[in-house]
């Protein structure tokens, strides 16, 4: 039996893709590279957004020659059974993700799970439902895999989860206090750190930037604002303050100024086109994005995600919206043209 894995979303579902790869090899099947080779094909699934789950469907329906087994965040979201009942559909929310055999996609790099699920709700966010309630994995057992994976020759480690800034909120630590004790270990590597929440990140970001001062720590700052409007925020329920995400930002840049620090990054998120935004809005998103000018600026348009509050809101006409990321996608671009890219890891 040959299998194929096809992946949609974030560097957590890859992990989950390594993982589920030798799962799958135990079972006999073997990992091949293209779909043409195989006879099953595994779907890893993601429910972020309109387009992923678009892109998903249509994917589904060019391989229905081969047999089709689907996991992750979409089946939790949609009833892929209704229109496709031939496929097989497998609970990848009970995966135990660490030190678990895994086949990695690249044998450098590292994807490392600290915790499932969020203490967030936001009004927009279909990942909550496939994931649940925050639940932080033990720092020794997150230690235990970043050893392996030194060991096994990984020279760079990305830490990965719904929400890091919210990590070990259910266990009396955090972020901060799992970077101290990961670059205790000896060896050459990496340490990059994925996605926090400012509202999570702000608790706690002078105990933050003191660990990043390592020298094995990426200076990679990824702080999802998603608008620039305090009215916006309060509507998608996010948690957070415009002034949370300048606060985080502006200590970041103090300590790490690009002139010293040449692959030091803001990352950050935004959707375009809430359907509460109106001009007033948007205009505060472009003044914030022209002001702290981050390195990766990741634009989305708003989707409406089934079984979430912003689904019964009134979208925004189509056309606004495109305008609108446009006009964004624009000002990030003409600013990023004075970027050096090859210190930056764009997303």
């Amino acid at each position: 039996m040959r299998l194929f894995i096809k992946t949609y979303g974030c560097q957590a579902n890859i992990n989950d893709s390594e993982i589920l790869a030798k799962k799958f090899e135990k079972k006999g099947y073997e990992i091949v590279e293209t779909e043409k080779n195989a006879d099953t094909i595994f779907i890893n699934s993601c429910s972020v957004k309109n387009k992923t789950q678009s892109k998903t469907i249509d994917y589904i329906k060019k391989h229905q020659d081969k047999k089709i087994i689907i996991g992750g965040c979409l089946t939790s979201t949609i009833d892929l059974k209704k229109q496709f009942p031939q496929i097989q559909i497998i609970n990848t929310k009970e995966l135990k993700r660490l030190n678990q055999p895994l086949k990695r996609k690249d044998k450098d790099i590292a994807i490392i799970q600290i915790s499932q699920g969020c203490l967030n709700s936001c009004t927009y966010c279909a990942t909550k439902l496939a994931k649940g309630k925050l639940k932080s994995y033990p720092i020794n057992e997150i230690k235990k895999e970043f050893e392996r994976a030194l060991n096994e020759g990984c020279e760079k480690v990305y830490l990965t989860s719904q929400d890091n800034g919210c990590y070990g909120k259910d266990k009396k630590t955090n972020l901060a206090k799992l970077l101290h004790e990961l670059k205790k270990t000896n060896g050459k590597y990496n340490i990059r750190v994925g996605m926090m929440h400012p509202g999570h990140a702000i608790k706690f970001i002078y105990e933050l930037l003191e660990e990043f001062e390592s020298p094995k720590i990426q200076k990679f700052l990824h702080i999802s604002v998603q608008s620039g409007s305090n009215k916006v925020l309060k509507e998608m329920n996010r948690g957070h303050r415009v002034e949370d995400f300048e606060e985080i930002t502006n200590k970041f840049r103090k300590k790490f100024p690009r002139k010293k620090f040449p692959e030091s990054t803001i990352a950050t998120d935004i959707i375009v086109g809430y359907p509460t935004e109106t001009e007033n809005d948007f205009e505060a998103t472009i003044k914030l994005i022209k002001k702290i000018k981050p390195e990766v600026l990741n634009i989305s348009a708003f989707s409406s995600r089934p079984k979430t509050k912003a689904a019964e809101l009134k979208p925004l006409p189509t056309e606004v919206v495109k305008k609108r990321t446009k006009e964004l996608n624009d000002i990030y671009q003409n600013y990023r043209k004075n970027i050096n890219p090859s210190n930056i890891e764009f997303l």
